[in-house]
């Protein structure tokens, strides 16, 4: 496959092999495509599909060249993402499962690709089940999914796995690089934060790459006005902890705000997309909108809420690492003169029980705890590790 990107070459071989080895034996009629967002899963699939496509076309060439591009105006290569915070199901409905039944427009194969697949509501997983089960022989269908835990066991069940392991931080930082300009007047000042003048552009694009764990995606939301706000409000966090500050405000408040407002956004952007089904002629009652709106809303404010205490772990991780005397294992490098001062006053011991803490409290909120109290509790408990 010469056309992979060069993300997946260097850096995915076992993806590669296994496309490779797909290709050779004739591939199979479904995939699922999983791992962190930017790990190379969408170009792989244009790639892949192009390849499929080639394979039985009279000018495999020219079949591939159209096939990549984005949009590709290949009739037999159907590209479905989200329009919204979800699939439509009337697009699922129209654009896979009924357009599989025909055969291709040119060439022996007809790909589809689904694009986020975790946004397939439940109605539409369950349609497309008898479609990945026993498609014509033409088609081919891949799922991209950054959290395939989201998808039913039965979706999941009728596609080969292909598992892309995430980007090493060097390759995210070379991806960004470029993308933020050096100007502070872009970066949001962190308050209550000491000993902290500034950073370069270089040096945050060169964090967020570390803090993303592999996740291009998230590198670039860090990098945004929203990912700065988070990593700041979770920052003034550890500082007011390290610093046994008694806020009129708990410092836990701006997480959770940020939270609520991610929340409310994805909540009004799922209203959207369920008027526009019910106008396109899906049935669905009042109640059955709010429900799923409130649900998707819910979703993303649960995930802020994660990101931030992620973000306030990795700087405990980062203020041990300071105080046990390694601060080239930092993730937040960038800051280091703000960890130096916080490191001053907290020793590795207790900031890595402050990890552990953190940690803890992000798994209770899968059990459907209030986050307010768990969000209280935690800090009370941080303040009195810190002394």
């Amino acid at each position: 496959m010469n056309a992979l990107p060069a993300e997946v070459v260097a850096h995915q071989p076992r993806v590669r092999a296994a496309l490779e080895t797909a290709l050779d034996a004739g591939p199979s009629h479904a995939y699922l495509f999983r791992g962190p967002r930017g790990s190379g899963k969408r170009a792989a699939a244009r790639s892949f599909a192009g390849e499929i496509l080639a394979s039985a076309a009279t000018d495999p060439d020219d079949t591939r060249r159209r096939a990549l591009l984005d949009p590709s105006p290949h009739p037999d290569l159907v590209w479905l993402a989200p329009s919204g915070a979800q699939h439509l199901v009337e697009e699922v409905r129209e654009r896979v499962i009924r357009a599989a039944v025909y055969r291709p427009f040119e060439g022996g194969r007809r790909v589809f690709v689904i694009e986020a697949a975790e946004a397939l509501r439940d109605e539409s997983q369950n349609a497309l089940l008898k479609t990945l089960e026993e498609p014509p022989a033409f088609v081919h269908i891949l799922l991209l999914s950054s959290e395939p835990e989201a998808l039913l066991e039965t979706v999941v069940s009728r596609c080969q796995e292909v598992e892309f392991a995430p980007l090493p931080p060097d390759t995210i930082e070379a991806a960004l690089r470029g993308s933020v300009e050096d100007s502070s007047a872009e970066r949001p000042e962190v308050p209550g934060i000491a000993g902290d003048p500034g950073r370069s552009g270089a040096e945050e694009v060169a964090a967020a790459a570390r803090l993303a764990a592999g996740d291009l995606e998230l590198a670039r939301f860090l990098l945004g006005e929203r990912g700065r706000e988070l990593c700041a409000g979770a920052q003034r966090c550890a500082a007011s902890v390290a610093q046994g500050a008694e806020d009129d405000e708990p410092p836990w408040r701006d997480l959770l705000s940020g939270a609520e407002s991610a929340g409310e956004e994805a909540e009004a952007a799922a209203r959207e997309v369920l008027a526009a089904e019910v106008e396109a002629g899906v049935k669905r009652s009042k109640r059955e909108i709010d429900e799923e709106a409130r649900r998707i809303g819910r979703r993303r404010r649960t995930e802020q809420l994660e990101l931030g205490l992620d973000l306030l772990a990795a700087w405990f991780r980062d203020l041990a690492a300071v105080a046990f005397g390694a601060e080239e294992v930092a993730l937040n490098r960038d800051r280091i003169d703000a960890l130096r001062a916080q490191a001053a006053g907290i020793d590795a011991a207790r900031a890595r029980r402050a990890v552990e803490l953190v940690q803890d409290t992000r798994r209770r909120l899968d059990l459907n705890v209030s986050e307010e109290l768990a969000l209280e509790a935690l800090f009370s408990r941080l303040r009195r590790i810190a002394g």
